[in-house]
């Protein structure tokens, strides 16, 4: 059975799509799994992304598509035991999208920047959270500081606040704001194909530790 996870973000601009990108590659080029990208956002950034990446003439051996509203549930529940893991890419907006996406999903992952602004959107993630485990009390959700300031106690400052969401268990592993990512995304690669930051690469390993080899269990 197929582990699903749906990655959303409180706020725009938090780094969600890279996030999703860097797993799905990771998952297919590191351990060889078949996977499924869902880009359920209505900005389409991850399908864009890998439209690039094939125009580049980059291999791309996991499969993407395209849905929205109640389609992201009925065909991700078709096609869930055609992959090994699925990461459904969402948009921070409440949707119809996000909502079904939310009631078939294993795991929700929410990366915040240790900024206010995005702080202060964790209490509508929370409301949603707990208005999907009604439907979905499986669901688990996890909440990660992504885009982490290199030096001062934002992120301390952040993880604190982030720690006593309620619905949201805050992770450990962070990331940093890194131009190796940028770079990824511009040559149409993941990060783990990039190979030239070993402590960006390191550090979606360390969420892809939590994620998948210890299964949340």
């Amino acid at each position: 059975m197929s582990k699903i996870i749906v990655i959303i973000s409180g706020k725009g601009g938090v780094g969600k799509t890279t996030i999703a990108s860097s797993l799905a590659s990771d998952l297919v080029n590191h351990y060889d799994k078949k996977v499924l990208l869902v880009d359920a956002d209505e900005q389409g950034t991850a399908s864009d992304w890998v439209d690039h990446r094939e125009g580049l003439g980059v291999n791309t051996p996991w499969t993407t598509i395209r849905l929205k509203a109640t389609a992201v549930r009925t065909e991700v529940i078709k096609l869930a035991d055609n992959y090994d893991d699925i990461i459904i890419d969402c948009g921070g907006r409440d949707t119809s999208s996000l909502r079904a996406a939310l009631t078939v999903s294993d795991i929700l992952l929410v990366p915040f920047q240790p900024k206010s602004f995005d702080i202060w959107t964790s209490v509508k993630v929370s409301e949603l959270v707990n208005e999907a485990r009604i439907f979905n009390q499986k669901l688990e959700a996890y909440s990660f500081i992504n885009c982490a300031c290199p030096r001062g106690s934002d992120n301390f400052d952040a993880q604190n606040i982030l720690s006593k969401v309620e619905g949201l268990k805050l992770l450990s592993v962070t990331i940093g704001l890194r131009k190796a990512f940028s770079n990824a995304t511009g040559e149409g690669l993941g990060i783990i194909e990039m190979k030239t930051d070993l402590k960006a690469i390191s550090e979606i390993q360390d969420l892809h530790n939590i994620l998948f080899d210890k299964r949340m269990t």
